[in-house]
């Protein structure tokens, strides 16, 4: 499966902003499209419509930075969703995909993990969402059922996304699942725009698309999210109902690595999670 382009997410931006929205007049007239035409676009972003036409048509080469701003000012584009448009307007075409080598836990981020203890439930991830590494109580707390010594190779490496989406049993742990989904492939796209010829993200993407009903009607929505922080509600098998929430920790050297750290949002949960780290001594 080929990353996202600069065409097909212009398209999927355009679809959602209707013209009432960016304050045009249609005087009643029967629409086809959902959101604004094309050469409306063009307009609103002061630029010809045959040049935005081949801008969604991949065909334009690149687009200067003042251009991108005007068509994300039109199409209400967030922060992130404005950086991955910028992505995704430096490179020309589809790219030629690669297989990256595996990546790698960073010095400082192990150090920053070690330095939580057990206290603290934490994974690391990479860009991809493979565990890298983890604490005793961030294993528990998200596969006690895999060896703790699984993110030390590459080859048993666990896979977040593919559990999330693919693992009947993983998937049972999220009590607010859907709200989790929706961040997992918002961000999935944000790093292909990042990585656009990483073969691997390419071929992760293309198996959750091909192996789940709702990744697949998610990725086309054209969706772009950070994942920054958020509730996380738990259905734990041996904790029961535990409500925490993440935080992410990003080192500069690293910046595509994720430190998650856990933090209980009650009473309850606080003590649940006393409990962990009491089974994992």
């Amino acid at each position: 499966m080929q990353t996202e382009t600069l065409g097909v997410f212009l398209k999927t931006r355009r679809d959602r902003v209707t013209p009432d929205a960016a304050g045009m007049r249609t005087y009643g007239t029967l629409r086809r499209v959902p959101g604004l035409r094309r050469e409306e676009l063009a307009q609103l972003a002061g630029v010809s419509a045959g040049y935005y036409t081949r801008l969604e048509q991949d065909q334009s080469g690149t687009a200067s930075p003042q251009v991108l701003d005007a068509l994300a000012r039109v199409l209400n584009l967030d922060e992130t969703e404005s950086s991955h448009l910028h992505n995704l307007a430096q490179r020309c075409g589809v790219p030629r995909l690669v297989r990256p080598a595996p990546e790698t836990l960073d010095p400082h981020v192990a150090t920053l993990l070690h330095a939580l203890s057990d206290s603290v439930p934490a994974i690391v991830l990479g860009r991809r969402g493979d565990v890298l590494g983890w604490n005793r109580t961030g294993h528990l707390l998200h596969a006690e059922h895999l060896d703790y010594a699984a993110p030390d190779s590459p080859e048993t490496r666990p896979s977040i996304p593919r559990m999330f989406f693919l693992d009947p049993l993983h998937r049972d742990l999220y009590r607010n699942w859907a709200e989790l989904a929706r961040t997992h492939v918002g961000y999935l796209r944000l790093m292909s725009g990042k990585h656009p010829t990483d073969a691997r993200l390419a071929e992760l993407i293309g198996e959750l698309a091909m192996g789940s009903p709702e990744f697949a009607a998610l990725w086309a929505t054209g969706d772009v999210v950070d994942c920054t922080s958020g509730p996380m509600d738990l259905r734990h098998p041996t904790l029961g109902t535990v409500n925490i929430d993440y935080q992410v920790w990003l080192q500069p050297d690293s910046p595509d690595h994720q430190l998650e750290a856990y933090t209980p949002r009650d009473a309850a949960s606080r003590d649940a999670l006393r409990l962990l780290e009491v089974a994992s001594r």
